[in-house]
């Protein structure tokens, strides 16, 4: 099954050009050829499924918002009849009730498939510290970097396109880091927003279900579902205005965006570079960038493992850890032991209410910075490692992916990651918009903005997005179609590694063509432009063969409308693939 949104699947189903019966068949066996990523605990059978899928039969689409869409559950989330592991065989258990989340989704036609693999009681945000017989955890795109964690096997079943969206959790970021490492979408609702009711808890006052999509459109729609106040959750909220389904979508007004002034990397240059590149973008969408003093969001961050909220961590195991401690691992126990009073006397209530006083006072220095600006970016994280690497250093590498995260729920606000471009070896990289508490919709309109989001590939404002490679590109001989047509510029970014380039034979004026190929590919040079619905007919209309419009994937991993070539039109062309640049090119060829 290939990578789809929720939108994309529905529309097949209404147009009768598959069945959920179909798509649950593909997917169980992608799964299975798959199973070497170690993303899945338990897959559900075709027996267990068949319920679900004979109740759909006998339902109509439009009574049920996510009809027939296959979806993961993190294994610490728990799915009645089915076991719950939390990445620990022996505290293994099967419940009788679906967590108040998972319902809330079952009941509006998604199909669960099953299980994912974690970071043993989400504790970890690495992807590493899942034991036999589940395994590590693989990045879906290479597989000798950490998938990231704790909700390592969701991230990677989306990712690889066995499910349509996915469930996580997230307490110091479990579920924004593994979307940055997979090319996703990772929304972190605020807390209390989405239900934490059958959930095993890593910190009960902190802990928030998360989601896993391939757009914020999908995450708004998961959303809507499931953001309902659970009257038997002592930490559910009700569904403040703010977040009403149409306060989602376009971003009208300008933005002042706070990013650090101090970006650390912890060394790791291409992360610089990149999140420079995001600034770009959404300096091109109309936004100004604010840089901000980030020193309370460290400090704060820094609380969460070496304060005591630890302990919260100690309570959800205390019973088996004291047991059995050798059914943890050691990497594991030796982090929630630290919140065990008889182990670590500093695990104390007066060492609580002390650090308590020092997060209410970075609070209020975070929250005065946040009244300065429309929301914060930063990236996901400073770095990403291998495996290897992790294996060697589990704590100060795993420690470090949480300087951008760790603070979130602590000082409690909502956050998006988004996918935001790629590393020179492919890899993704991805930021992540923050606010107050309960400015989900906003955010999750923000991040849909920075991805070009919007019906049927168009951007936000009803506007056609188009990318030029060639001719067409900001002062070269081409460029008057697109001024004359009222277009205005969106971002200048690369393809996906996944083109071949080449200069089209005749001219003047002189032309590139663009063919996919994902083996012997590179990351094209392109600038996305939009320009009124009305004009886009016209300049379609005026292409002359053999090039056309099709779909084109861009770096950060969405499909846009772009110049493409047929094959026949590369006969007598010269491959420029290693120069990546039509204005390169040209500039050589004068």
């Amino acid at each position: 099954m290939k990578q789809l949104t929720i939108e994309d699947l529905l529309t097949q189903y209404r147009e009768g050009v598959t069945t959920p019966r179909e798509v649950v068949q593909k997917a169980l066996a992608q799964i299975d050829e798959q199973r070497d990523f170690n993303a899945w605990i338990t897959v559900l059978s075709t027996e267990q499924l068949e319920p679900w899928l004979k109740n759909l039969e006998q339902q109509s689409m439009d009574e049920l918002p996510l009809y027939g869409v296959p979806f993961a559950i993190k294994d610490n989330i728990d799915l009645a009849n089915v076991p719950t592991s939390a990445a620990c065989p022996e505290f293994t258990y099967v419940p009788k009730e679906s967590a108040f989340v998972v319902q809330c989704l079952l009941d509006a036609g998604a199909i669960p498939l099953g299980k994912t693999n974690l970071d043993q009681f989400a504790t970890g945000l690495v992807g590493t510290r899942s034991p036999q017989p589940y395994g590590i955890c693989k990045n879906a795109t290479h597989e000798d970097y950490i998938s990231g964690g704790s909700s390592s096997g969701s991230a990677v079943a989306l990712a690889l396109g066995q499910v349509c969206f996915a469930l996580g959790t997230d307490t110091a970021g479990s579920g924004r880091v593994p979307a940055a490492f997979n090319n996703l979408v990772g929304y972190k609702p605020g807390k209390g927003l989405l239900s934490t009711r059958g959930v095993v808890p890593a910190c009960r006052s902190l802990d928030c279900v998360s989601v896993f999509t391939h757009s914020a459109v999908d995450a708004n729609i998961v959303m809507d579902v499931a953001a309902v106040e659970d009257k038997e959750d002592t930490y559910s909220c009700a569904f403040h205005f703010a977040n009403r389904n149409q306060r989602f979508g376009a971003v009208t007004d300008a933005l002042v965006i706070g990013v650090p002034e101090d970006v650390e990397t912890f060394g790791d240059d291409e992360t610089l570079v990149l999140f420079e590149g995001a600034q770009r973008r959404f300096e091109a969408l109309g936004h100004r960038i604010e840089k901000i003093d980030f020193s309370p969001f460290v400090a704060a961050a820094k609380l969460l493992y070496e304060g005591p909220w630890v302990t919260e961590r100690f309570l959800a195991v205390e019973t088996l850890l004291k047991a059995n401690p050798g059914a943890l691992l050691p990497v594991t126990r030796e982090i929630i032991r630290q919140g065990d009073p008889e182990y670590n006397p500093s695990a104390s209530a007066a060492a609580l209410f002390s650090a308590q006083y020092q997060l209410q006072a970075y609070k209020k220095q975070c929250d005065e910075l946040l009244t300065q600006v429309d929301c914060i970016v930063t990236p996901t994280t400073p770095s990403h490692y291998t495996i290897d690497e992790v294996n060697n250093d589990p704590v100060t590498l795993n420690s470090r992916l949480g300087y951008y995260t760790n603070f979130m729920n602590l000082l409690d606000y909502s956050a998006v990651a988004v996918p935001a471009g790629f590393r020179a070896d492919g890899r993704p990289f991805g930021v992540t918009i923050f606010g107050a508490a309960l400015s989900d919709k906003f955010l999750l309109s923000i991040a849909g903005q920075f991805n070009g989001e919007g019906p049927s590939g168009d951007v936000a404002d009803g506007s056609i997005a188009v990318v030029v490679c060639g001719a067409h590109l900001q002062g070269l001989p081409l460029h008057w179609q697109l001024a004359q047509r009222h277009a205005s510029l969106v971002e200048k970014t690369t393809t996906a590694p996944s083109y071949r380039f080449y200069a089209l034979s005749g001219g003047p004026p002189w032309r590139p063509g663009l063919i996919r190929d994902e083996q012997a590919g590179a990351a094209i040079e392109v600038e996305v432009w939009k320009m009124p619905a009305e004009e886009f007919g016209s300049f379609v209309a005026g292409i002359p063969q053999p090039l056309g419009i099709g779909k084109v994937e861009l770096a950060n991993g969405r499909w846009e409308n772009s110049f493409i070539c047929e094959p026949c039109g590369i006969e007598g062309a010269e491959e420029i693939t290693h120069i990546g640049s039509w204005r390169q090119y040209m500039k050589n060829k004068i």
